[in-house]
Protein backbone atom coordinates (compact mmCIF):
# COMPACT_ATOMS: atom_id res chain seq x y z
CA UNK A 1 0.00 0.00 0.00
CA UNK A 2 1.32 3.36 -0.99
CA UNK A 3 1.36 6.35 1.67
CA UNK A 4 0.36 9.64 -0.77
CA UNK A 5 2.21 11.71 1.92
CA UNK A 6 5.31 9.81 2.49
CA UNK A 7 8.84 9.85 0.96
CA UNK A 8 11.60 8.53 1.29
CA UNK A 9 14.95 9.99 0.49
CA UNK A 10 18.34 8.68 -0.32
CA UNK A 11 21.87 9.90 0.81
CA UNK A 12 25.24 10.48 -1.45
CA UNK A 13 28.64 10.66 -1.14
CA UNK A 14 29.56 11.86 2.23
CA UNK A 15 27.26 9.94 4.63
CA UNK A 16 29.64 6.94 4.54
CA UNK A 17 31.95 6.04 7.74
CA UNK A 18 33.28 2.89 8.49
CA UNK A 19 31.48 0.47 10.09
CA UNK A 20 28.17 2.30 9.61
CA UNK A 21 25.85 -1.00 8.72
CA UNK A 22 27.34 -2.99 11.19
CA UNK A 23 24.52 -2.51 13.59
CA UNK A 24 21.94 -3.56 11.63
CA UNK A 25 23.96 -6.39 9.65
CA UNK A 26 24.09 -7.94 12.98
CA UNK A 27 20.01 -8.05 12.97
CA UNK A 28 19.06 -8.59 9.43
CA UNK A 29 20.54 -10.57 6.54
CA UNK A 30 19.46 -8.73 4.19
CA UNK A 31 22.22 -6.19 4.59
CA UNK A 32 25.49 -8.65 3.89
CA UNK A 33 23.39 -10.54 0.57
CA UNK A 34 22.68 -7.36 -0.67
CA UNK A 35 26.95 -6.19 -0.29
CA UNK A 36 27.66 -9.87 -1.72
CA UNK A 37 25.58 -8.98 -4.85
CA UNK A 38 27.16 -5.88 -5.07
CA UNK A 39 30.73 -7.37 -4.50
CA UNK A 40 30.23 -10.10 -6.91
CA UNK A 41 29.67 -7.22 -9.21
CA UNK A 42 32.76 -5.73 -8.80
CA UNK A 43 34.76 -8.64 -8.04
CA UNK A 44 35.92 -6.44 -4.87
CA UNK A 45 35.16 -7.39 -1.30
CA UNK A 46 32.87 -4.29 -0.44
CA UNK A 47 32.27 -5.21 2.55
CA UNK A 48 35.65 -5.71 4.01
CA UNK A 49 36.38 -1.69 2.81
CA UNK A 50 33.89 -0.39 5.24
CA UNK A 51 34.35 -2.64 7.71
CA UNK A 52 38.25 -2.72 8.11
CA UNK A 53 39.00 -0.35 5.94
CA UNK A 54 41.45 2.47 6.77
CA UNK A 55 39.08 4.93 5.09
CA UNK A 56 41.45 5.76 1.97
CA UNK A 57 39.77 3.21 0.06
CA UNK A 58 36.16 3.90 1.46
CA UNK A 59 36.57 7.48 0.32
CA UNK A 60 37.83 6.57 -3.53
CA UNK A 61 34.89 7.80 -5.25
CA UNK A 62 34.86 4.36 -7.43
CA UNK A 63 34.66 2.61 -4.19
CA UNK A 64 32.42 5.07 -2.40
CA UNK A 65 29.60 5.28 -4.91
CA UNK A 66 28.56 1.53 -4.81
CA UNK A 67 29.09 1.06 -1.48
CA UNK A 68 26.21 3.87 -0.69
CA UNK A 69 24.38 2.74 -3.36
CA UNK A 70 24.25 -0.87 -1.52
CA UNK A 71 23.78 0.57 1.73
CA UNK A 72 20.94 2.34 0.80
CA UNK A 73 19.30 -0.73 -1.21
CA UNK A 74 20.04 -2.61 2.32
CA UNK A 75 17.65 -0.70 4.40
CA UNK A 76 15.14 -0.30 1.67
CA UNK A 77 14.78 -4.13 1.56
CA UNK A 78 14.87 -4.69 5.25
CA UNK A 79 11.85 -1.81 4.85
CA UNK A 80 10.29 -3.95 2.24
CA UNK A 81 10.81 -7.44 3.90
CA UNK A 82 8.81 -6.11 6.97
CA UNK A 83 6.45 -4.56 5.52
CA UNK A 84 3.65 -3.62 3.21
CA UNK A 85 3.60 0.19 2.89
CA UNK A 86 5.48 1.94 0.52
CA UNK A 87 6.43 5.61 0.36
CA UNK A 88 4.22 8.18 -2.37
CA UNK A 89 7.94 9.83 -3.85
CA UNK A 90 11.17 8.80 -3.68
CA UNK A 91 14.51 11.05 -4.37
CA UNK A 92 18.44 11.27 -3.64
CA UNK A 93 20.98 13.12 -3.07
CA UNK A 94 23.30 13.39 -6.12
CA UNK A 95 24.38 9.65 -6.09
CA UNK A 96 21.57 8.94 -4.01
CA UNK A 97 19.07 9.47 -7.15
CA UNK A 98 20.58 5.74 -8.35
CA UNK A 99 19.56 4.41 -5.01
CA UNK A 100 16.12 5.76 -5.47
CA UNK A 101 15.99 4.72 -9.33
CA UNK A 102 16.65 0.99 -7.81
CA UNK A 103 13.95 1.15 -4.97
CA UNK A 104 11.69 2.07 -7.72
CA UNK A 105 12.13 -1.06 -9.92
CA UNK A 106 13.54 1.53 -12.63
CA UNK A 107 17.04 1.06 -12.51
CA UNK A 108 18.16 -3.06 -11.52
CA UNK A 109 20.49 -3.49 -8.39
CA UNK A 110 23.10 -5.15 -10.66
CA UNK A 111 23.19 -2.30 -13.56
CA UNK A 112 23.21 0.34 -10.80
CA UNK A 113 26.56 -0.51 -9.15
CA UNK A 114 28.18 -1.18 -12.12
CA UNK A 115 27.32 1.99 -13.68
CA UNK A 116 28.10 4.29 -10.77
CA UNK A 117 31.27 2.61 -10.38
CA UNK A 118 32.06 4.21 -13.99
CA UNK A 119 30.55 6.92 -13.26
CA UNK A 120 33.22 7.17 -10.37
CA UNK A 121 36.08 6.37 -12.60
CA UNK A 122 35.01 8.73 -14.77
CA UNK A 123 33.91 11.41 -12.91
CA UNK A 124 38.36 10.84 -11.45
CA UNK A 125 39.55 10.81 -15.13
CA UNK A 126 37.58 14.12 -15.97
CA UNK A 127 39.41 15.91 -13.42
CA UNK A 128 42.54 14.68 -11.88
CA UNK A 129 42.86 15.18 -7.80
CA UNK A 130 44.04 17.98 -6.47
CA UNK A 131 43.33 20.31 -9.79
CA UNK A 132 39.35 20.62 -8.16
CA UNK A 133 37.71 21.57 -5.41
CA UNK A 134 34.60 21.84 -3.46
CA UNK A 135 33.54 24.24 -0.53
CA UNK A 136 30.39 24.56 1.93
CA UNK A 137 29.14 28.56 2.26
CA UNK A 138 26.99 28.64 5.32
CA UNK A 139 25.17 31.93 6.46
CA UNK A 140 24.70 33.20 2.74
CA UNK A 141 21.31 32.99 0.20
CA UNK A 142 22.19 31.88 -2.87
CA UNK A 143 22.00 35.00 -5.07
CA UNK A 144 25.19 35.77 -2.87
CA UNK A 145 27.27 32.79 -3.46
CA UNK A 146 26.21 32.82 -7.13
CA UNK A 147 27.68 36.40 -7.33
CA UNK A 148 30.93 35.15 -5.57
CA UNK A 149 31.48 32.24 -7.62
CA UNK A 150 31.05 35.02 -10.68
CA UNK A 151 33.55 36.96 -9.13
CA UNK A 152 35.93 34.57 -8.69
CA UNK A 153 35.35 32.81 -12.15
CA UNK A 154 38.00 34.12 -14.42
CA UNK A 155 40.47 32.11 -16.23
CA UNK A 156 39.13 28.68 -14.20
CA UNK A 157 35.91 28.38 -12.83
CA UNK A 158 33.95 27.58 -10.00
CA UNK A 159 29.98 27.59 -9.58
CA UNK A 160 27.20 26.84 -7.03
CA UNK A 161 27.01 22.42 -7.08
CA UNK A 162 24.22 21.91 -4.18
CA UNK A 163 21.60 23.62 -3.18
CA UNK A 164 21.14 22.06 -0.38
CA UNK A 165 18.94 24.04 2.27
CA UNK A 166 18.47 27.91 3.11
CA UNK A 167 21.97 29.39 3.66
CA UNK A 168 23.73 26.17 2.91
CA UNK A 169 25.61 26.35 -0.71
CA UNK A 170 28.35 23.55 -2.04
CA UNK A 171 30.57 25.58 -4.53
CA UNK A 172 32.44 23.46 -7.12
CA UNK A 173 35.23 24.16 -9.65
CA UNK A 174 38.96 24.60 -10.43
CA UNK A 175 40.97 24.64 -7.46
CA UNK A 176 42.01 28.41 -7.47
CA UNK A 177 38.67 29.57 -8.30
CA UNK A 178 36.67 27.73 -5.26
CA UNK A 179 39.58 29.12 -2.89
CA UNK A 180 39.13 33.13 -4.19
CA UNK A 181 34.95 32.32 -3.87
CA UNK A 182 35.69 30.86 -0.64
CA UNK A 183 37.33 34.13 0.37
CA UNK A 184 34.46 36.55 -1.17
CA UNK A 185 32.07 35.02 0.38
CA UNK A 186 33.69 35.16 3.74
CA UNK A 187 33.69 39.12 2.65
CA UNK A 188 30.24 38.98 2.08
CA UNK A 189 29.34 37.60 5.46
CA UNK A 190 29.12 33.96 5.40
CA UNK A 191 29.44 32.40 8.82
CA UNK A 192 31.56 29.57 7.99
CA UNK A 193 33.31 28.50 4.38
CA UNK A 194 33.93 25.07 5.22
CA UNK A 195 36.68 23.46 2.17
CA UNK A 196 35.31 19.75 1.66
CA UNK A 197 37.72 16.41 1.38
CA UNK A 198 36.50 15.36 -2.00
CA UNK A 199 38.54 13.65 -5.03
CA UNK A 200 36.66 15.36 -7.94
CA UNK A 201 34.64 18.40 -8.12
CA UNK A 202 30.53 17.39 -8.65
CA UNK A 203 27.94 19.09 -10.06
CA UNK A 204 29.95 21.72 -12.48
CA UNK A 205 30.71 22.24 -15.72
CA UNK A 206 34.33 20.16 -15.06
CA UNK A 207 31.79 17.25 -15.21
CA UNK A 208 30.54 17.61 -18.49
CA UNK A 209 33.29 15.36 -20.51
CA UNK A 210 32.44 12.58 -17.80
CA UNK A 211 28.50 13.22 -18.50
CA UNK A 212 29.50 12.44 -22.04
CA UNK A 213 30.97 8.87 -21.29
CA UNK A 214 28.14 8.15 -18.89
CA UNK A 215 25.23 8.71 -21.15
CA UNK A 216 27.20 6.35 -23.51
CA UNK A 217 27.01 3.67 -20.56
CA UNK A 218 23.56 4.53 -19.93
CA UNK A 219 22.29 3.80 -23.82
CA UNK A 220 23.09 0.24 -23.24
CA UNK A 221 20.95 -0.21 -20.28
CA UNK A 222 17.74 -0.66 -19.54
CA UNK A 223 15.65 1.73 -17.61
CA UNK A 224 11.93 1.48 -16.92
CA UNK A 225 9.33 3.65 -15.82
CA UNK A 226 9.61 3.96 -12.07
CA UNK A 227 6.80 1.81 -9.60
CA UNK A 228 6.73 5.20 -7.21
CA UNK A 229 6.96 8.51 -7.94
CA UNK A 230 10.49 10.38 -8.05
CA UNK A 231 11.94 13.55 -8.12
CA UNK A 232 15.06 14.41 -9.91
CA UNK A 233 17.98 16.60 -8.77
CA UNK A 234 18.81 17.93 -12.19
CA UNK A 235 15.29 20.14 -12.54
CA UNK A 236 13.26 19.14 -9.58
CA UNK A 237 10.75 17.55 -11.73
CA UNK A 238 8.93 14.14 -11.99
CA UNK A 239 10.38 12.22 -14.74
CA UNK A 240 8.75 9.12 -15.64
CA UNK A 241 10.07 7.60 -19.45
CA UNK A 242 13.24 6.08 -19.83
CA UNK A 243 14.78 8.74 -22.11
CA UNK A 244 14.06 11.61 -19.84
CA UNK A 245 15.48 9.85 -16.95
CA UNK A 246 18.32 9.23 -18.98
CA UNK A 247 18.68 12.68 -19.60
CA UNK A 248 18.14 13.88 -16.27
CA UNK A 249 21.11 11.12 -14.77
CA UNK A 250 23.47 12.56 -16.97
CA UNK A 251 22.70 16.20 -16.53
CA UNK A 252 22.66 15.46 -12.80
CA UNK A 253 26.62 15.04 -13.22
CA UNK A 254 27.38 18.66 -14.18
CA UNK A 255 24.35 20.72 -13.67
CA UNK A 256 23.93 21.74 -9.42
CA UNK A 257 21.65 19.70 -7.10
CA UNK A 258 18.29 21.76 -6.50
CA UNK A 259 17.65 19.66 -3.04
CA UNK A 260 15.88 22.46 -1.35
CA UNK A 261 13.48 22.71 -4.71
CA UNK A 262 13.70 18.79 -4.51
CA UNK A 263 11.86 18.67 -1.11
CA UNK A 264 9.75 21.71 -2.06
CA UNK A 265 8.51 20.22 -4.76
CA UNK A 266 7.43 17.03 -3.09
CA UNK A 267 6.16 19.40 0.08
CA UNK A 268 3.82 20.72 -2.54
CA UNK A 269 2.74 17.47 -3.61
CA UNK A 270 1.36 16.54 -0.09
CA UNK A 271 4.05 14.76 1.32
CA UNK A 272 4.25 15.34 5.12
CA UNK A 273 6.56 13.06 6.31
CA UNK A 274 10.48 12.57 4.77
CA UNK A 275 12.16 9.66 5.58
CA UNK A 276 16.02 9.47 5.00
CA UNK A 277 16.56 5.51 4.21
CA UNK A 278 20.60 4.80 4.27
CA UNK A 279 23.27 5.55 6.51
CA UNK A 280 23.30 8.89 8.39
CA UNK A 281 21.13 11.55 9.34
CA UNK A 282 22.81 14.13 6.83
CA UNK A 283 19.06 14.72 4.71
CA UNK A 284 17.31 14.53 7.96
CA UNK A 285 18.99 17.93 8.76
CA UNK A 286 18.88 19.70 5.86
CA UNK A 287 15.38 18.24 5.17
CA UNK A 288 14.56 20.08 8.54
CA UNK A 289 15.97 23.12 7.29
CA UNK A 290 13.58 23.63 4.03
CA UNK A 291 10.44 22.10 5.72
CA UNK A 292 9.57 22.66 9.18
CA UNK A 293 6.40 21.55 9.29
CA UNK A 294 6.85 18.03 7.94
CA UNK A 295 8.18 15.06 10.02
CA UNK A 296 11.36 14.04 9.20
CA UNK A 297 13.14 10.86 10.47
CA UNK A 298 16.18 8.56 9.50
CA UNK A 299 16.91 4.71 8.93
CA UNK A 300 20.58 3.51 10.13
CA UNK A 301 19.94 0.87 12.30
CA UNK A 302 17.47 -1.31 14.25
CA UNK A 303 16.32 1.22 16.79
CA UNK A 304 15.92 3.83 14.10
CA UNK A 305 13.82 1.33 11.97
CA UNK A 306 11.77 0.56 14.91
CA UNK A 307 11.16 4.14 15.62
CA UNK A 308 9.91 4.91 12.11
CA UNK A 309 8.20 2.06 11.99
CA UNK A 310 6.05 3.37 15.13
CA UNK A 311 5.54 6.36 13.87
CA UNK A 312 3.88 5.70 10.57
CA UNK A 313 2.03 2.91 12.80
CA UNK A 314 3.61 -0.50 10.83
Amino acid sequence: MQLSNLAFVFPGQGSQSIGMLNELASVFPEVNDIFQQASDVLNIDLWSILTHDSAQQLNQTHYTQPIMLAAGVAVWTIWTKHTDLRPGMMAGHSLGEYTALVCAEALSFRDAIALVSERGKLMQQAVPEGVGKMAAIIGLDDAAVILACNEASADTFVSAANFNAPGQVVIAGHKDAVERAMNIAKEKGAKRVIAIPVSVPSHCLLMHNAAQHLAQQLSHITISTPTIKLIHNSDAALHDSPDSIKRSVTEQLFKPVLWVDTITAMSAQGINTFIECGPGKILLGLNKRINKEAFHGAIYDSETLKAIMEHINV
